[in-house]
């Protein structure tokens, strides 16, 4: 333990080192280097005192916010004005064992104070969004309108209308009044049908009390459906004994049940029109390892005539490639979420990159393999960065034919 902190504290002294030359270059002030250095001092000191008391333990996600924030919009930003600077030296560096026989001038002052600002401006820009995304971004919900075509599909429900949310984290807001903009957003979009994907909460059921009252408000002629995220489960605290968390897990479904929600446990839902059927399956959490793997396609189908139209909600979209998509249960359509996006990328029309594409290449948006569907929601809410920076919380608009 001794020895990792010592090596990040010299990764850090490494930054310093560089950002310091920076501000050297750019002004001989001294109360703006001297204010350089007790602004730093405190976010290392506040980053330290937060990393050397959390613990798994710790129910709250607060200090886990405020780490990765003072990170995000403090620490790594410095990495831009390094990334300049420590080219220039390796040029330097270069230039001059290249011309040893030669001796010249290897230092130019209007290059490095040029890369200095380069390096601080774009670092400075960095840490601006970072700042946006915490304030505004994560309330940038935005509607994304998807048609679909399933196979076998009843006339009845043609332009049947489906909303999807994903990942609330109810935990990570505060004020569930900063959220009715997103509920209104629903219910303007007068839907038939709306489905959650999971993870309702951080790690306990009673993030979401606040929340009740706010999310009954939203409207389905045809109800609302859910299932559960692995964050529903409370794998990510320390629970006294396993009737405790199992007692969450209860009070969580019957909160969601107060709210409306009607939670599927690896099981499935008739919506009918006309005398015309679409079914509706649910399954628990299933996901790579470490996550759990509690979600029963077979237990979902009971009943379910295999020529019948179906959307399966699963929260973790691994699930649609390592099972779904080859399962003989003929599944047209599997609605995830679970990746946020990362909270963080570029997701423009003909552009879409976010670091998190690395673990999980169905990401966001709709994919298609051996002719079944998958469509991976950006999710609703955010969870240990407390913001969104180029990928918005999403709320998903299916029209059905």
């Amino acid at each position: 333990m001794q020895r990792n902190f010592l090596i990040i504290a010299a990764i850090f002294l490494f930054l310093e080192v560089y950002i310091y030359q920076a501000i050297r270059t750019l002004t001989d002030n001294f109360w703006i280097r001297l204010g350089y250095w007790v602004a730093s001092l405190a976010v290392y000191g506040i980053f330290a005192y937060e990393v050397t008391h959390f613990q798994r333990s710790d129910r709250s996600t607060m200090r886990a916010q405020i780490m990765i924030s003072l990170f995000l919009i403090f620490i790594m930003p410095k990495i831009f004005v390094v990334l300049f600077l420590l080219i220039d030296d390796i040029f330097r560096t270069g230039s001059y064992l290249a011309g040893l026989t030669q001796p010249k001038e290897h230092f130019f002052p209007e290059r490095r104070k040029f890369l200095s600002i380069v390096g601080l401006g774009l670092g400075g820009v960095l840490s601006a969004l970072f700042i946006d995304g915490i304030t505004f971004g994560k309330y940038r919900h935005t509607v994304r309108k998807i048609k679909v075509k399933i196979p076998g599909l009843s006339k009845s429900f043609k332009g049947y209308k489906v909303i999807q949310i994903s990942d609330v984290h109810s935990g990570s807001f505060s004020d569930p009044s900063k959220l009715q903009h997103a509920i209104d957003l629903i219910n303007e979009q007068n839907p038939d049908l709306v489905l959650f994907t999971g993870d309702m909460v951080n790690n306990i059921a009673d993030e979401f009390k606040p929340f009740i009252p706010l999310f009954s408000k939203i409207r389905a002629k045809d109800g609302k459906l859910a299932v559960l995220g692995n964050h529903d489960y409370g794998d990510y605290v320390t629970w006294t004994s396993q009737d405790a968390k199992k007692k969450n897990l209860d009070t969580l479904i019957e909160y969601e049940k107060q709210a409306g929600f009607d939670m599927l446990r690896n099981e499935n839902r008739v919506i009918e029109r006309n005398g015309e059927k679409l079914y509706i399956l649910g399954v628990e959490n299933w996901g790579l390892k470490p996550f759990p793997q509690f979600g029963k396609i077979d237990d979902a189908l009971k009943g379910v005539p295999e020529s019948a139209p179906k959307i399966l909600m699963s929260h973790d979209p691994t699930h649609f490639d390592y099972v779904v998509k080859k399962h003989p249960g003929n599944i047209h359509l599997t609605l995830s979420g679970h990746t946020h996006g990362m909270q963080f990328g570029l997701d423009l029309k003909n552009v879409k990159w976010s670091p998190v594409q690395y673990r999980y290449p169905k990401w966001a948006d709709l994919y298609e393999s051996e002719g079944k569907l998958l469509y991976v929601n950006r999710g609703f809410g955010v969870l240990g960065y407390p913001g969104r920076v180029g990928v918005l919380p999403e709320i998903t608009l299916f029209e059905l034919s």
